[in-house]
């Protein structure tokens, strides 16, 4: 079965970053989007950053853009997300994501993706 395990998070200062990484099993891996969603405690989860299935394109949230980088690794089934100047509103709990079905266009919907990792921490230590 589909399985997600994220790793990385932690307890960072502002302007500090992290690695996040997630290494998915039983499936193909680079037949499907890939993304990264977050929620915050009382908030929505919202979608941070997808990936094409090829690696070739890339969709984020405003709010991320120019210092998040998710990227993959298709040897190691593993998707990665680069976060720098981190803030205190990134301060959330992640999760790996796996869309339900081969999506051709980018998307950051929650309906749109079937598979999730358990989540991995990142708080703001300011």
């Amino acid at each position: 079965q589909v399985q997600l395990v994220e790793s990385g998070g932690g307890s960072v200062q502002a302007g500090g970053s992290l690695r996040l990484s997630c290494v998915a099993s039983g499936y193909t891996f680079s037949d499907y989007l890939m993304a990264w969603f977050r929620q915050a405690p009382g908030k929505e989860r919202e979608g941070g950053a997808v990936l094409a299935r090829d690696g070739s394109s890339t969709l984020y949230r405003d709010s991320v853009k120019g210092r998040f980088t998710i990227s993959k690794d298709n040897g190691k089934n593993t998707l990665y997300l680069e976060m720098n100047n981190l803030k205190p509103e990134d301060s959330a709990m992640y999760y790996c994501a796996r869309a339900r079905e081969v999506f051709y266009e980018l998307t950051l919907l929650q309906h749109d993706f079937a598979y999730w990792g358990q989540g991995t921490q990142v708080t703001d230590s300011s």
